[in-house]
């Protein structure tokens, strides 16, 4: 068994562990430290917490966790990249789940029962809040796999007097509240049970108005949830440092939303509440003019040929695809005949933060020819060609030509600026946000039809 300072120490270190795992996840380069410092820390408390003075029935823990294990690790093995965001996604509704049960569980022991004076109506309030939370964070989480899976189609669930549905959900829940605080255990286990039935349908609807475009901030979003959610099991259970890694769960997921908000030209607030994605304009979207120029493979090798700088700018369409290998071999390619090649980055692309950058990272490919759209932007106009692979709505210009567009307003890679733009997609079809491209029907863009994976190839290939 471990002692109270020894168990006490542990937590300082795992708590360091973590604050320098965060640092390191900051960049491309010290991302893979920073894993390796996550995951010691974690072992750390794991330990620390079962073998803990105050901790019983080691058996049955030690056989959950290791039930636990296998099928994380089964599961982690059979994962696709570009299924990862699903699967974040549905870790969020485990960690919004287990904080309901530890509510639950923590309210109906006796011990707590017998707590008594302000020490009582705090753990009250910390039970009540964090069954709210987690409540929330486990129907949201579940809403936003079934978007990102495709197993909800629909399309986002705007209708009259939402927002105020939402917020009478919020006010009952306050007002129920204080009730609760003042009711027998017999009372106020209803009053928890009807509150988390609220806060569960506040989750569903809350998700549900989210546009697609917009579903990556919204796993961000629910990552900070899910922290507050364990930082709230943490106060129930007196652990401190499940309390701590919550809060740095809840903080930088809230940080990291509202960085991609600004990137995405989005009220932080609307996040929040629900309803990104969508706009109340009545303004008319801007017919698109023009035709698609298709390309052959011969063709697209004879402007590589004559290009000197060409500027890669990755999608979905390349996880799907699972193209950043073939991608990689053709880099090193145009490398070797002398050609600058550079990667563009949008904050967005994919359906996960840094879902791009890990894809290529997986492929090898150099960190320091991947940059940021800000980065690559001014120097499109000088750019002999972009190489659009898998990518739609983050190179959209009706993001910034078109009032009436959903977009509107959203900063993008401006691919069109280039002398020429060469599209990789199966078809024209609508991206993410589920609106046509402009761009394919430009007078410098010319459509390369196919499999993403199987176009890079041919090009390596006939280069």
């Amino acid at each position: 068994m471990m002692t109270q300072g020894i168990q006490t120490v542990s937590y300082i270190a795992s708590s360091i562990l973590f604050i320098l795992s965060l640092g390191s996840l900051s960049n491309q380069e010290s991302a893979k430290r920073g894993n390796i410092f996550g995951i010691i820390g974690m072992i750390i408390a794991i330990f620390a917490t079962v073998f803990g003075e105050s901790t019983e029935g080691h058996t049955i823990l030690l056989i959950m966790m290791a039930i636990a294990s296998i099928i994380g690790i089964g599961i982690a093995k059979k994962v696709e990249m570009t299924s990862m965001p699903q699967l974040v996604a549905i870790l969020h509704s485990f960690v919004g789940l287990a904080a309901v049960l530890v509510g639950f569980g923590s309210y109906m022991d006796e011990k707590n029962q017998l707590i008594g004076g302000a020490a009582h109506t705090i753990h009250l309030i910390e039970v009540y809040l964090g069954i709210f939370i987690g409540a929330l964070t486990f129907t949201g989480s579940i809403v936003a796999w079934g978007k990102l899976q495709g197993t909800i189609k629909s399309n986002p669930l705007i209708f009259p007097f939402r927002h105020t549905l939402n917020i009478l959900m919020v006010v009952v829940s306050i007002w129920m509240m204080l009730g609760y605080l003042n009711s027998p255990p017999s009372a106020g286990i209803n009053t928890l049970i009807y509150m988390t039935l609220i806060s569960s349908v506040l989750g569903i609807l809350l998700v549900m108005a989210i546009g697609g475009a917009d579903m990556p901030v919204v796993v961000s979003m629910l990552n900070s949830y899910s922290g507050w959610a364990a930082a709230s099991a943490g106060f129930m259970l007196s652990n401190d440092l499940l309390i701590v890694t919550g809060a740095l769960v809840g903080s930088s997921g809230a940080i990291l939303s509202y960085i991609m908000c600004k990137a995405m030209n989005r009220s932080f607030f609307s996040v929040i509440f629900g309803g990104i994605g969508n706009t109340s304009s009545s303004i008319q979207s801007a017919a698109i003019t023009g035709e698609l120029k298709p390309v052959t493979i011969e063709e697209t090798c004879d402007l590589l040929k004559e290009a000197r700088k060409i500027v890669i700018v990755p999608g979905y369409g390349m996880a799907t695809a699972k193209a950043q290998h073939a991608i990689c071999e053709f880099v090193k390619k145009m490398k070797d005949q002398g050609k600058e090649v550079t990667f563009a980055i949008h904050p967005v692309a994919g359906r996960l933060p840094g879902h791009m950058n890990v894809l290529l990272a997986e492929a090898n490919i150099s960190y320091d020819i991947v940059h940021e759209m800000d980065e690559v932007n001014p120097h499109l106009p000088e750019t002999d060609i972009v190489l659009v692979i898998g990518a739609n709505d983050i190179v959209n210009p009706s993001a910034l030509e078109d009032a009436g567009s959903p977009i509107y307003g959203m900063p993008v890679i401006e691919a069109w600026k280039a002398k020429t733009v060469i599209v990789s997609k199966r078809s024209t079809g609508a991206g993410y946000a589920g609106i046509e491209n402009p761009l394919f029907f430009k007078e410098n863009t010319r459509m390369l039809y196919g499999d993403a994976k199987k176009s890079v190839d041919a090009l390596v290939h006939a280069i």
